[in-house]
């Protein structure tokens, strides 16, 4: 009896050693608008986020954890320290002692390479946040999320334009600019993957989207190829079962490259992840993200020349494992001087930027998660007139024909005013 007794009380305390999760380590980055801090797990966590002021506080609680070391980085950006301590018998308590008031942004990265799991805290400047959450309507339904996701980034260009032009800034100024367009869509709240010039790897990309429960997402790039003479827009969407064409094939893996040019290996073998990607294959997802597609790639056709006339698929890593439509946009050829040249034009981000708009905004009226809402706090659509538009266009992008828009605004003709809010009939 007495050795049976403490067998049970070896395997309890095995039992509490084994599920204690470990912060083996503390990671920082900071440019001039986001302070990011990364702790690297042993295992999976359950953690909590608060903010303090007076001085400026973020707490972040772990459960069932502990500091591996009670050694910490140096502060950097709007970060002055990190201190840890035991909260109660099983917890751990991080606090970030603050230069100033920040908006914070947590969550947890499962695997990925040669990462374990993270939990990902974002500061950022608080007056600077380009999208801020707004509560729901008064019938409690919560507004569309649309993750925008400017690929690359920080020590990650991507592509580069035969001028110099690097990819990860065109993509980055028209995501801001479609962000910009979706915000002021009643109902519609923009999520960017980022917001800067920083290096965001891709399986962090996907949790921000997840933790944030968005309903579509939205990848932007530039192609490019050697020879410079393609042209064109094209839509891509996830493929578990082989690529469309070699082009797909050769753009995925060019794409799926970003990580280990963040030094991160690919060769992810997770049983969860490959287990999501059947269900995502065979499920509605796909056909939900193919109609999205189809929706953006028919958009981008009323701006310029379409490279595949046809949605393309192929396996990309920032698609896989998202439980939401999502889509690949490759906006033209950064490697075509012509493209290369509009790609940089401001003018011409817009008319990109109001295309993939136009077609979220289309897709959403017919496939609306049921606890959504699209329209004002009074039953109608609205849309503010910005720089470019044409009363035609917005008629397109909204469904609606010119005469019922003039008719809906006691327009006369067609001419319309930047700053505007326009009835959507």
């Amino acid at each position: 009896m007495k050795r049976l007794l403490v067998f049970l009380v070896l395997m309890a305390v095995s039992a509490l050693a084994l599920a204690e999760v470990r912060v083996e380590g503390t990671r920082l980055w900071a440019d001039s608008d986001t302070t990011r801090v990364v702790f690297d797990l042993s295992g999976p966590v359950e953690h909590s986020v608060f903010t303090l002021d007076d001085p400026d506080r973020v707490v972040v609680d772990f459960s069932g954890a502990r500091a591996s070391s009670s050694s910490m980085p140096d502060g950097q950006g709007f970060l002055r320290r990190v201190r840890s301590a035991p909260r109660g018998d099983s917890d751990l308590r991080m606090v970030l002692d603050l230069e100033q008031q920040v908006v914070v942004q947590s969550f947890l990265v499962a695997p990925s390479g040669d990462y374990g799991y993270r939990v990902v805290v974002d500061l950022k400047r608080a007056e600077s946040r380009e999208t801020p959450v707004r509560t729901a309507s008064g019938d409690g339904r919560r507004e569309l999320v649309v993750a925008i996701d400017p690929g690359h980034g920080g020590r990650d260009p991507g592509a580069i334009g035969p001028s110099g032009t690097r990819e990860s800034d065109v993509v980055l100024a028209v995501g801001k600019k479609l962000a910009k367009l979706l915000e002021r869509e009643p109902g519609i709240r923009p999520l960017m993957t980022r917001d800067s010039d920083v290096f965001v790897p891709l399986a962090e990309r996907r949790e921000l989207a997840r933790s944030e429960r968005a309903d579509i997402f939205i990848s932007l790039h530039a192609d490019a190829v050697e020879s410079g003479g393609p042209r064109g827009s094209s839509v891509y969407t996830l493929s578990r079962n082989g690529a469309t064409s070699q082009a797909a094939r050769l753009l995925a893996q060019r794409e799926n490259a970003a990580d280990l040019i963040g030094g991160v290996n690919l060769s992810d073998k997770d049983d969860l992840v490959r287990s999501v990607l059947v269900d995502l294959s065979r499920g509605a997802t796909l056909e939900a993200s193919i109609e999205l597609a189809a929706e953006v790639l028919t958009e981008l056709s009323h701006v310029g020349p379409i490279h595949k006339r046809d949605v393309e698929r192929a396996g990309f890593v920032v698609l896989q494992s998202l439980d939401m439509p999502s889509v690949l946009v490759e906006l033209a050829f950064i490697s075509n001087p012509v493209e290369e040249r509009q790609l940089r034009d401001p003018d011409h981000q817009w008319r990109l930027a109001r295309a993939i708009a136009g077609g979220v905004t289309r897709y959403a009226e017919g496939h609306l998660p049921a606890d959504t809402r699209m329209a004002s706090e009074n039953g109608e659509r609205e849309y503010r007139v910005q720089r470019g538009d044409t009363l035609s266009g917005i008629a397109r992008q909204h469904r609606v024909s010119v005469s019922e828009l003039r008719a809906a605004n006691d327009l006369s003709d067609d001419r319309i005013v930047v700053g505007r809010k326009l009835r959507i009939p």
